[in-house]
């Protein structure tokens, strides 16, 4: 049984062309395509047979290997997202496969350097996919010290860029506070509201301090994604 388990996964890893069901079946194609039927709801057209899109949970064909995400997204639809890295786990890009306009997104569009910056799914094997987040990683990448230690980097990263963000808020606000304060912002007949003379340069201060603090919390949030990106290539290796 080890031996024929090792064998079927070998073939399907080696076939070009290949369905693979959420009944664990897999179909084996010369042709495969995904194309919408008349209702306008997607199907694969494998050779001569067609195959309602919900039934499948990966697709290989020569534009690459996708997988389902209907399960995991909120209409509940089929729709396939590209597999970006592939190993141990494997990382699917959460943008849908449209056959097409694919070949023009691959000749035109300009990827971003660092795709983890990106909602992401993730599975290992034939597995389901889960959503790329830091609670699903760390139970899968348990007991991978590396993988864990940039994990954590990543896990670290969120919270400062979330105290940043929330300490930004409370600047912007309080500054706006002080604008709005009968002292400071004076009613005059015709000609709408005017600040008095009253020294309202702590307001802008603030003001300033909460733009730098969103700046740097959108740093901070773009970097971490790199360390989540390292943990999976460590694992992977």
């Amino acid at each position: 049984m080890a031996c024929y388990a090792l064998t079927a996964q070998s073939q399907v890893q080696n076939s070009k062309n290949y369905l693979y069901l959420y009944s664990d079946s897999i179909i084996y194609a010369d042709k495969i395509q995904l194309r919408p039927d008349f209702s306008g709801y997607w199907q694969l057209r494998v050779d001569s047979r067609r195959v309602p899109a919900d039934q499948v949970k990966f697709f290989n064909n020569e534009n690459g290997f996708f997988a389902n995400t209907r399960k995991l997204t909120f209409m509940r639809d089929a729709e396939f997202s590209e597999r970006i890295i592939e190993g141990k786990i494997n990382v699917f890009q959460e943008r849908s496969y449209d056959p097409y306009a694919y070949d023009w997104h691959h000749r035109h569009e300009n990827h971003s350097a660092n795709p983890m910056a990106m909602s992401m799914y993730y599975n290992k094997g034939f597995g389901d996919l889960k959503k790329l987040k830091y609670r699903n990683l760390k139970n899968d990448l348990a007991g991978h010290p590396e993988s864990m230690k940039f994990l954590n980097t990543y896990k670290k990263r969120s919270v400062i860029s979330k105290i940043m963000y929330a300490t930004a808020g409370a600047a912007i606000i309080s500054g706006c506070a002080i604008f709005l304060k009968p002292e400071v912002l004076e009613k005059r007949p015709g000609f709408g509201s005017q600040f008095k003379d009253t020294n309202v340069t702590p307001a802008y201060v603030l003001m300033g301090l909460g733009v730098g603090l969103v700046a740097g919390g959108y740093a901070v949030d773009v970097s971490k994604s790199r360390y989540m990106e390292q943990a999976i290539e460590a694992y992977n290796r």
